[in-house]
């Protein structure tokens, strides 16, 4: 955790006095067949000290995380930047609490009247998204595959609702059993086809949840059941449907839910960790802020020591995730500090949590240094790095904002060209963007490493989220190229004539 250390940077910031410690002094770059520009060189330099093993992979609540808040603090200061957390209590870093939660034990059984049937552990998983959670003797309601209409709140009161699988392509389930349990359902379970095992679900489900401290991770039950379990199920209840009649049944145009005659004792428990740890925020003012703002970010945070003896590599460094975003948004902070301000203020946001859940995002809008309406545009800077300089630019959250004509007037300007495709929008619930755009906050990510398909895919399926995102792999051409249209994307919006705010073209519109 940062701890004093952090509060000794704070504080060091706040005093106009650059005291943060040094960062391990860069790896110098290489020599290369195509001469690099200063701008290339500054990128390459963030890039290989921010995803340096010294940095153990920028997890959060941990050294790394003190060494990539002194670093990012001490360019931000030396630019010209000012804290933008708008609060005295906390200069520049804006703490975030978090909320980790990791799959303990489980327990569940099935009774009708005398007969009861209790679940072996390797015949399914249950888990709870509080720190205990307990089901006794609730009525077991069957929904079929539940795809359809969401049966209503006094079908599912009180109830288990069990639940027909429907494979990875549908997320495994979750979004069918979240609608459940927002209908009030008790708890989820379910029933595994051929196409998946617990084991193969077990690997993903126990991994730890994470929340915002305050929210709440509530205290839900979902489960997940192999066939065998369900026959046991079935076994004790009062019809004497099988699993195939259950699947039959399911698949009739004229299903509804039924009761299956048989109750449900489940009990899960969870250990909670808590993580204090920061976003950072700095800020240019503008010369009339009251126009608003304009917000660039990127997330600071990966997954530190990601790997275990006998592997060489034990550390994911991030370099492309995301070291290359916090490099571009620091170099388009120094580009614009150069010259004169803009109408609006320009805010740069590095968030934690991203990994987690977009979590430092929501810390932020749940709690903005500026009202969230004052915010004019959103650009956020994630996994770039990945193609050379030259390339067209893609938009991420193309055809959802008013941002869209701007975005191609700017690249008119500049002489680029822009994919006509959204195929790039498959990103848009991945980055920390979409929190945005969930409180009505248009964003966008503009970049060209969504451009090239082939290069994109080939990164997520060697390097991405592995100890192989390494800086030597990072194209620092098109990063520079990233970094020139965020510049002129801050001097088109943060001009209050060229791009007056939804509000005012709303009234100005015929």
């Amino acid at each position: 955790m940062l701890g004093a250390l952090v509060v000794a940077a704070v504080a060091a910031v706040a005093a106009a006095a650059v005291a943060v410690a040094a960062a391990p002094a860069p790896t110098p770059a290489p020599t290369t067949a195509k001469r690099e520009t200063p701008l290339e060189g500054a990128l390459r330099q963030h890039v290989e000290t921010l995803a340096g093993d010294a940095f153990e992979g920028r997890e959060p609540g941990t050294p790394g995380e003190t060494l990539t808040l002194r670093y990012l603090a001490r360019q931000w200061f030396d630019i010209g930047l000012e804290s933008g957390t708008n609060d005295p209590a906390h200069g520049w870093f804006a703490p975030v609490e978090v909320v980790e939660r990791e799959p303990l034990s489980f327990r569940a059984s099935f009774a009708k009247g005398r007969k009861r049937v209790v679940v072996p552990q390797d015949g399914a998983l249950i888990v709870t998204s509080g720190i205990r959670s307990l089901v006794e003797d609730a009525p077991v309601l069957f929904v079929g595959r539940a795809a359809g209409r969401t049966p209503p709140r006094t079908d599912l009161a009180g109830r288990i609702a069990l639940m027909l699988d429907g494979g990875e392509s549908d997320g495994g389930g979750d979004a069918r059993a979240d609608r459940l349990l927002d209908a009030g359902a008790v708890a989820v379970l379910i029933v595994l086809d051929a196409r998946r095992t617990i084991e193969e679900v077990a690997a993903r489900r126990r991994r730890a949840g994470y929340a915002l401290a305050g929210e709440g991770l509530g205290d839900e039950i979902e489960g997940y059941v192999s066939p065998a379990v369900a026959r046991s199920l079935l076994s004790v209840a009062a019809s004497a449907a099988s699993l195939e009649d259950l699947q039959r049944e399911a698949d009739a145009p004229d299903f509804a839910p039924r009761l299956l005659g048989v109750t449900g004792t489940l009990e899960a428990t969870s250990r909670e960790t808590r993580i204090s740890t920061h976003n950072l925020i700095g800020k240019l003012e503008g010369r009339n802020p009251k126009a608003g703002a304009v917000l660039f970010m990127a997330h600071w945070d990966h997954f530190g020591r990601c790997a275990e003896p006998p592997a060489e590599d034990l550390i994911c460094n991030g370099a492309v995730d995301n070291a290359s975003g916090l490099a571009v948004i620091t170099e388009t902070a120094r580009l614009l500090s150069r010259a004169r301000p803009l109408d609006r203020d320009v805010y740069f946001l590095a968030t934690t949590g991203e990994e987690l859940g977009l979590l430092g995002a929501l810390a932020f809008a749940e709690s903005p240094p500026l009202p969230l309406d004052r915010i004019v545009a959103v650009f956020n800077v994630d996994g770039t790095g990945l193609v050379p300089r030259g390339l067209p630019f893609s938009v991420v959250g193309k055809g959802a904002t008013a941002l869209d004509p701007g975005i191609a007037a700017v690249a008119k300007a500049m002489r680029r060209k822009l994919i006509a495709n959204d195929d790039a929008n498959a990103f848009a619930r991945r980055q920390d963007g979409w929190v945005f755009r969930q409180h009505d906050v248009p964003a966008v990510m503009v970049s060209t490493s969504y451009s090239d398909p082939a290069r994109l895919e080939r990164f997520m399926e060697e390097d991405y989220h592995r100890p192989s995102d390494a800086p030597g792999k990072v194209q620092y051409g098109g990063m520079a190229d990233d970094v020139l249209m965020q510049v002129e994307l801050a001097r088109y919006f943060g001009d209050a004539r060229r791009y007056p705010g939804p509000a005012a073209q709303a009234l100005r519109t015929p």
